[in-house]
C-alpha cells in the first residue's frame, strides 16, 4: 500500500463523509415525521374506505427513514475506509460506482451529470497509483526529482 493518499481519494472521502451526514440528518427528520404522523393518526378518526392508511403512512416513512440512517453510517464506513486507504473500501467505492452508473444510464437523459461522475469516479478508482495506495495494485514510483 502506498503512504501517500492520493488528493482524489481525500476529495472522494470528503465526499462521502458529507453524504453521509445528510443522509443521517435526512433519516433523522424522516423517523422523526414517521414519529409525529403516527401520533396524529392515532387521533383521527378512520376514514371509511381506507382503515389504517395513517399506521401505513407512518409506518412506509419509518421504513424509509431506517434505510436512510443506515445508509448514512454505511457511507461514513466507506469513508473512514477510503481516508485509510483501505482495500474494501475501493471495492465498495467501484461497486457503488457502478451500481450508480447503470441508474444514471437507465434515467437519461436526465441522469447525464450523474452519468459523467460516475465514469469519472470509475476511471480514477483504476489509475495506477490509486490502485496502489489501497493495496490493489503494484506500488507506483516516484517521479524523479527535476534536474538543478
Amino acid at each position: 500500500m502506498s503512504t501517500v493518499r492520493p488528493i482524489g481519494v481525500t476529495i472522494l472521502a470528503i465526499l462521502e463523509i458529507l453524504g453521509g451526514l445528510v443522509e443521517l440528518g435526512i433519516g433523522g427528520l424522516l423517523l422523526v415525521a414517521a414519529g409525529f404522523i403516527g401520533g396524529i393518526a392515532s387521533q383521527v378518526p378512520e376514514v371509511p374506505n381506507l382503515p389504517g392508511i395513517g399506521g401505513l403512512i407512518a409506518g412506509i416513512i419509518l421504513f424509509i427513514g431506517i434505510v436512510v440512517v443506515i445508509l448514512g453510517v454505511l457511507a461514513l464506513i466507506i469513508a473512514w475506509g477510503l481516508w485509510t486507504g483501505q482495500g474494501w473500501a475501493w471495492t465498495l467505492a467501484l461497486i457503488l460506482a457502478i451500481v450508480s452508473l447503470i441508474f444514471s444510464i437507465l434515467s437519461l437523459p436526465g441522469g447525464i451529470i450523474g452519468l459523467l461522475i460516475d465514469i469519472l469516479i470509475l476511471y480514477y478508482l483504476t489509475r495506477p497509483h490509486v490502485k496502489a495506495f489501497f493495496g490493489k495494485g503494484p506500488p507506483t514510483t516516484a517521479p524523479p526529482p527535476p534536474p538543478a
